[in-house]
């Protein structure tokens, strides 16, 4: 299954930071998978969409990330950096407490992967 090209970003003093997803995943690879507690997923409960570089939720930007919730695919982990801070995986995370599931399978980096940029604006970075 081919990864869409996408990227986690978080805020810094040194500015916006982004790792490109597909990244993280190759190397992830050969990492323990273990089941973590949906519960303890704090981005649930943070602004984990929006609020970048002025981003605002919109019908429309809302109706996609329900498709994409709706076609997530649960036999791949999430992915958490060394802190336990999700990377990759929030629509994942979506689906599963929607079933009402209570656990969903992660893999937790044991060093933060560095971003690939800092200070770039997300509409600047390649999705091809």
């Amino acid at each position: 299954m081919a990864v869409r090209p996408q990227y986690h970003f978080r805020t810094s003093k040194d500015g916006l930071l982004a790792w490109d997803v597909r990244r993280l995943i190759a190397l992830s690879r050969g990492l323990p998978v273990k089941a973590v507690a949906l519960s303890d997923i704090q981005e649930v409960d943070e602004n984990h969409w929006y609020g970048f570089e002025g981003q605002v939720p919109t019908c429309r930007s809302i109706l996609a990330h329900i498709a994409l919730i709706e076609q997530a695919d649960l036999s791949f982990p999430i992915l958490l950096d060394a802190e336990g801070r999700l990377m990759d995986g929030m629509h994942r995370v979506c689906k599963a407490i929607r079933r009402g599931d209570t656990h969903i399978q992660a893999i937790r980096f044991p060093e933060t992967p560095p971003p690939d940029f800092t200070g770039r604006r997300p509409e600047d970075l390649s999705y091809d």
